[in-house]
């Protein structure tokens, strides 16, 4: 499955595998939205991040009851595709804040956070943290030939 980025109003997917979180989306009722773009980007099967720019974390008790519930049942599998969470914040101390917000978070549902300063380092660490890893060889892991080793 592919992405469709007119498909999505909350997060701007157009830099795909980066999804970027729009603020100017978070209004009462909008965690429907997210919902359905969530399932989407699991469902086209390839690792991604969700990265917040500047992100005022004031949202609608309701749609933030709706959201944690969602990524409380999906954390197995939003764990193995969403790869961080990365917060975006020029200001040293507003990103300190942010890493300490993302790393309760990261917790609370299973998915790593990260926090730089700008969206070129959130591109960089996009293309680090979704790149393709290299095949490992069947034996790889293989110990036999250890056994005297304690």
């Amino acid at each position: 499955m592919s992405i469709h980025p007119d498909a999505f109003r909350i997060h701007d997917v157009r830099r795909y595998p980066l999804c970027l979180f729009d603020p100017a989306q978070v209004h009462p009722g909008y965690a429907a939205q997210w919902q359905t773009e969530m399932e989407a980007l699991l469902a086209a099967g390839q690792p991604f991040t969700v990265a917040y720019v500047e992100l005022d974390p004031v949202e609608p008790h309701a749609d933030r009851k709706q959201r944690g519930l969602w990524l409380k049942h999906n954390k197995a599998r939003l764990g193995r595709l969403c790869k961080a969470q990365i917060s975006v914040e020029p200001d040293a101390g507003r990103r300190a804040e942010a890493e300490r917000q993302g790393q309760l978070a990261a917790r609370a549902f299973g998915i790593p956070h990260e926090a730089v300063a700008t969206l070129e380092e959130a591109v960089a660490l996009t293309r680090h943290l979704t790149r393709p890893q290299p095949a490992r060889p069947a034996d790889a892991y293989d110990m036999r030939g250890w056994e005297n080793i304690s």
